[in-house]
């Protein structure tokens, strides 16, 4: 397995699946989530709406539509309250069960956003270690993780981490 990381827009990414970093509604928000039901059209709201939602530290995935990826695996990250709300385990089951619907479609390539740090305000530092430790701590040699930075600050805290 591998994983890295890359600066990039994650819905432009040649992967099987992208990862959304969703709001328990699944209908849809600002920052990467907006940008993704953008991209993928309005199919995506649709889909997402026979979803019913979904919890914190849960993934639910659908169809890509209209993206490049053929599927979304839209996860509900924690929103960060000093880290004593257990948004550490919270934050590492997100990717955990992003893998498990990865591997439900048969998908071998997953890009990951900085999952929490927008609006839930999780420390951009502090996510990047709780996501490299949980994708690294994997035992699977099948599969491409891509950690995906927007901006050249968490790009940089994926570097050093995974160097």
């Amino acid at each position: 397995m591998a994983v890295r990381w890359l600066q990039a827009d994650i819905t432009t990414l040649d992967v099987d699946a992208i990862v959304n970093a969703a709001n328990s509604s699944l209908l849809g928000g600002g920052g990467v989530d907006g940008a993704i039901h953008q991209a993928a059209g309005a199919e995506l709201v649709h889909a997402c709406r026979l979803l019913g939602g979904c919890e914190t530290g849960d993934a639910k995935r659908t169809p890509g539509f209209a993206l490049t990826a053929r599927w979304v695996i839209h996860t509900v990250g924690p929103v960060w309250v000093g880290g004593a709300g257990g948004e550490p385990e919270l934050l590492a089951s997100c990717y955990r069960r992003s893998i498990e619907q990865a591997d439900e479609v048969g998908a071998r390539s997953v890009a990951f956003p900085a999952i929490s740090t927008g609006v839930y305000g999780y420390p951009a530092e502090a996510a990047a270690e709780v996501a490299v430790a949980t994708l690294t701590g994997l035992d699977r040699l099948d599969l491409d993780l891509v950690l995906v930075a927007f901006d050249r600050r968490t790009a940089a805290v994926y570097e050093r981490l995974l160097a």
